[in-house]
């Protein structure tokens, strides 16, 4: 079976991934992340060039360790791939550098791939098949829904028109002054809480399009705070109302698009999916409605570089590959282009 190895270094994670794939079905051999939470958490956000420089220190050892891992050296490797964007230019060229020049010397095809197609097809990976399905995309960065005719065959029907979902997360944690990254504090402190106790705006909920709009909810967060005796002791509820607010504009919105484009498949992916209650309420809601509902596993959920070897392995048995000299782009829009 052909083996992809990948990079990942779109933001603050530097993931390298081995895989092994034919036609009817791919497997992850290897699939390694170094974590800089650590180095961001001070500042309360990613720093590009602390993030840059931490992908160049650890992504050989990091290379090796998964070559390791998989149990094959690079003579194996049959398709070299990395993320040429969306995401930050330096971090994203420190792993589109390194990919490019291990293709060059192993003489191997390059394969550069879109960051939210990594995400769009991570619940597949592993899969036979990539089949018809309305598919939510939500992470730190992206809020965006799709009808997915087939690999390649990808038509954006919805976005976020300011922040996306895991940012709204991540900015009200910090409102509360909860830990950084905020959206794991928040579902953790929201279990404890009841979920009606504050009624926070959902944002373009009842428009006939499905773009999202989070920054209104955040920013109602901001104005209840002053109006709260005891904030501390209101975090649960805080917290829990917050979540139910991002989590029925999200359900909503992909239920009303599974409808109108008569869709039976319905699946989620981002580091947002990876939130239990939404997970669960997704669930429940696709059950009741007969509608299929697949999400990525936890390990896929958060950038990671397996998700990038799948849409690359995607990508080149459709007949894709890309030249050395193919630059990164920060900007990168997600469109079918198989």
């Amino acid at each position: 079976m052909p083996i992809v190895l990948a990079i990942e270094s779109s933001c603050d994670e530097t993931a390298v991934a081995v895989l092994s794939a034919n036609e009817a079905r791919s497997k992850v051999l290897a699939s390694e992340i170094s974590s800089q939470i650590s180095l961001h958490a001070p500042h309360g956000g990613v720093v590009p060039e602390i993030a840059s420089r931490s992908h160049s220190h650890v992504i050989r050892p990091l290379v090796e360790h998964a070559l390791l891992s998989a149990g094959i050296s690079t003579k194996e490797i049959d398709v070299v791939a990395a993320t040429a964007g969306p995401g930050l230019a330096s971090s994203l060229l420190v792993g589109h550098t390194v990919a490019k020049a291990m293709a060059a010397a192993l003489g191997k095809p390059f394969v550069a791939v879109n960051h939210l197609e990594g995400h769009l097809l991570s619940p597949f990976l592993q899969e036979e098949e990539i089949p018809p399905h309305i598919a939510l995309i939500i992470s730190g960065g992206h809020t965006m829904l799709l009808h997915v005719a087939g690999a390649g065959q990808y038509r954006k029907i919805g976005s976020t028109r300011d922040d996306a979902a895991g940012e709204a997360f991540d900015k009200v944690a910090k409102m509360l002054s909860l830990p950084y990254p905020g959206g794991p504090h928040v579902e953790r402190m929201a279990q404890g809480g009841n979920p009606k106790a504050f009624s926070f705006p959902r944002g373009l909920l009842h428009e006939s399009h499905f773009d999202f709009s989070f920054s209104g909810l955040k920013t109602s967060v901001l104005y209840t705070l002053p109006k709260l005796d005891d904030v501390e002791k209101a975090l649960p509820d805080l917290c829990a109302s917050f979540q139910e607010a991002v989590i029925d504009v999200l359900l909503q919105k992909s239920l009303r698009a599974v409808k109108e484009f008569g869709a039976n498949h319905l699946a989620i992916s981002g580091g947002v999916s990876m939130n239990g209650t939404l997970r669960q309420a997704f669930q429940v809601a696709c059950d009741k409605r007969k509608v299929k509902f697949s999400v990525s596993a936890p390990a896929f959920c958060t950038d990671n570089a397996a998700m990038i070897a799948f849409a690359a392995w995607v990508r080149y048995r459709a007949g894709h590959s890309d030249a050395l000299d193919a630059p990164v782009h920060p900007n990168l829009p997600l469109l079918a282009n198989l």
